[in-house]
């Protein structure tokens, strides 16, 4: 029996929004406080692109421009890829690689209820490996 993990079996919640009016520091703030590296970025209450601790870093500080006024909304990076829950393992890691990003996001119903990042990603397949390996010396 082949064994599927999916998407929802892999995300990770606490989805962190900013409004895309406030200040890249903000963003910064909101990542250190729930030890989160992207934000999703709304206009008009509505998600519309993403920013991640990188674009604040190359499209903000490396320019030399002030974190203090520079809007999300300048920054961001949109659209942003989703995924379905019940979407493969392999399908994610696909679609990351084929766009050659670090995260996507989950949709179920039309709202964002995770995200899939590479490192989890690959840290979920070592699991995996591992729990397997452990199955073979066992029997």
């Amino acid at each position: 029996m082949p064994l599927t993990l999916r998407v929802r079996d892999v995300m990770e919640n606490g989805i962190v929004t900013i409004d895309g009016n406030a200040p890249a520091i903000e963003a910064v703030k909101k990542m250190l406080e729930n030890n989160v590296w992207s934000v999703i970025v709304t206009v008009n209450d509505l998600p519309t692109g993403v920013v991640t601790e990188r674009d604040i870093l190359r499209r903000v500080i490396a320019k030399g421009y002030d974190v203090n006024k520079v809007p999300l909304k300048d920054i961001m990076s949109c659209p942003i890829i989703t995924i379905d829950p019940e979407a493969s393992f392999g399908e994610a890691w696909k679609l990351m690689v084929e766009k050659d990003i670090r995260r996507i996001y989950v949709i179920e119903k039309g709202k964002i209820i995770g995200r899939v990042t590479r490192a989890g990603l690959f840290q979920k397949l070592l699991d995996a490996v591992l729990a397997l390996t452990s199955l073979k010396t066992l029997v």
